[in-house]
């Protein structure tokens, strides 16, 4: 077991708040850190039949057995008990009296809204960061990092990244799925997560997704916001301001683990993933990646954005700090070539809030420039955020 760059600002939180909720993907970490960070604490796993149905019919005896120092894990299985726990933190605000964790990022925020707004800090746990993954884990290549992805199981019991991620896959659609729509059509749905993993990077266009489906933009939107919830995607969301020219404002769409998306294209082999043509966009989808896990880390909102306008300048990642711009280009060579900063240097012509910026690639030769910076991708979170 190794400690999570997060377990600092958990700590941190728990000492300043009554509940601390963490949420994830399936399968990131999220029991393992809170066990880990509160050895003392007593465990409650809502995932268990037996204890669920016991919390769902006798909430308040429930709470008796565990009314103080408890995980409660998967707490959206019984998310009622959110408004128990709050009446009893009222009662008593103990600092850190309660850990709860988390799989269903919009049925658990909503309850959170209602239930313990003021009352609990939000903290969002992603799988392992490079560093994390690189203890237990050594990458021969950037590729094999790529095709093993972040779930710390895959490293921890040494598993098959293939095998690993589609058991993943098929779990996720028997189980969460299942219990956030009424899938009609399973074959339907794995095409579309598919044509998603084969656009990964792009900016979504709805109708495009629909005509390859033959499934309406209404019922897709459904999905996407399925796929959200669940931790499977992520958007990344346009930067755009009266900028004097039109910009792009839809959102781009990643993967939440690289090694999933890899499963997703039918990459079986981190031999062949350097010569797929979608490596680029992989490449970025971990940057991006990384980046969102450095913030998550520490409590705070990614701020990452992404700027394209009508005349073709795109730049992969805008950095907003404060009302500071820090544009980022992502590049998934080996070999630096001062074209890699070109988009930089346009947006930093076009706002003079934009700061120097950054070129992460997969090369080892590292630089400053007056404008920019060029980083190897595995230092880029330490260096950039």
């Amino acid at each position: 077991m190794i400690k999570r760059e997060i377990t600092q600002e958990l700590r941190q939180v728990a000492s300043q708040y009554p509940v601390v909720t963490i949420i994830g993907p399936r399968q990131s970490g999220k029991t393992t850190l809170a066990k880990m960070t509160f050895p003392d604490y007593s465990y409650c796993s809502l995932e268990d039949p037996d204890i669920r149905q016991f919390a769902i019919q006798d909430p308040r005896s429930f709470l008796k057995k565990y009314n103080k120092n408890t995980i409660f894990d998967e707490i959206q299985r019984v998310p009622e008990l959110l408004s128990y726990l709050q009446a009893l933190v009222d009662e008593d605000n103990s600092e850190g009296r309660f850990i709860v964790t988390g799989s269903h990022q919009l049925k658990l925020r909503a309850e959170i809204s209602q239930s313990l707004a003021g009352r609990t800090a939000l903290l969002t746990l992603l799988p392992f960061t490079i560093a994390e993954a690189s203890q237990l884990t050594t990458f021969k290549s950037r590729d094999t990092l790529l095709y093993t992805g972040f779930f710390p199981r895959v490293h921890q019991d040494k598993l098959n990244p293939t095998k690993a991620y589609a058991n993943y896959y098929s779990t996720y659609i028997e189980r969460d799925v299942r219990q956030l729509i009424n899938l009609k059509n399973v074959s339907l749905f794995e095409k579309f997560l598919k044509l998603l993993a084969g656009r990964v990077g792009q900016v979504i266009n709805y109708n495009s997704l629909s005509n390859d489906i033959g499934v309406s933009a209404v019922t897709l939107k459904e999905w996407l916001s399925v796929l959200e919830a669940s931790f499977i995607i992520f958007k990344l969301e346009p930067y755009f301001e009266n900028f004097g020219k039109r910009v792009i404002k839809s959102p781009k769409i990643y993967f939440n683990d690289t090694g999933l998306l890899a499963y997703l294209l039918d990459i079986d082999s981190g031999n062949i993933i350097g010569r797929d043509p979608l490596i680029g966009s992989i490449f970025e989808n971990l940057i991006v990646l990384e980046l969102m896990k450095a913030r998550y880390n520490q409590g705070l909102n990614p701020n990452i954005y992404f700027f394209r306008d009508s005349n073709g300048l795109e730049v992969d990642i805008i950095y907003k700090k404060g009302s500071q711009l820090i544009p980022i280009e992502i590049k998934s060579a080996a070999t630096f070539n001062k074209v890699f900063a070109k988009s930089i240097h346009k947006f930093q012509k076009l706002t003079p809030k934009a700061q120097k910026g950054f070129v992460v690639y997969a090369g080892d030769f590292t630089a400053q420039t007056e404008t920019y910076s060029i980083v190897n991708y595995r230092n880029c979170p330490l260096v950039v955020i």
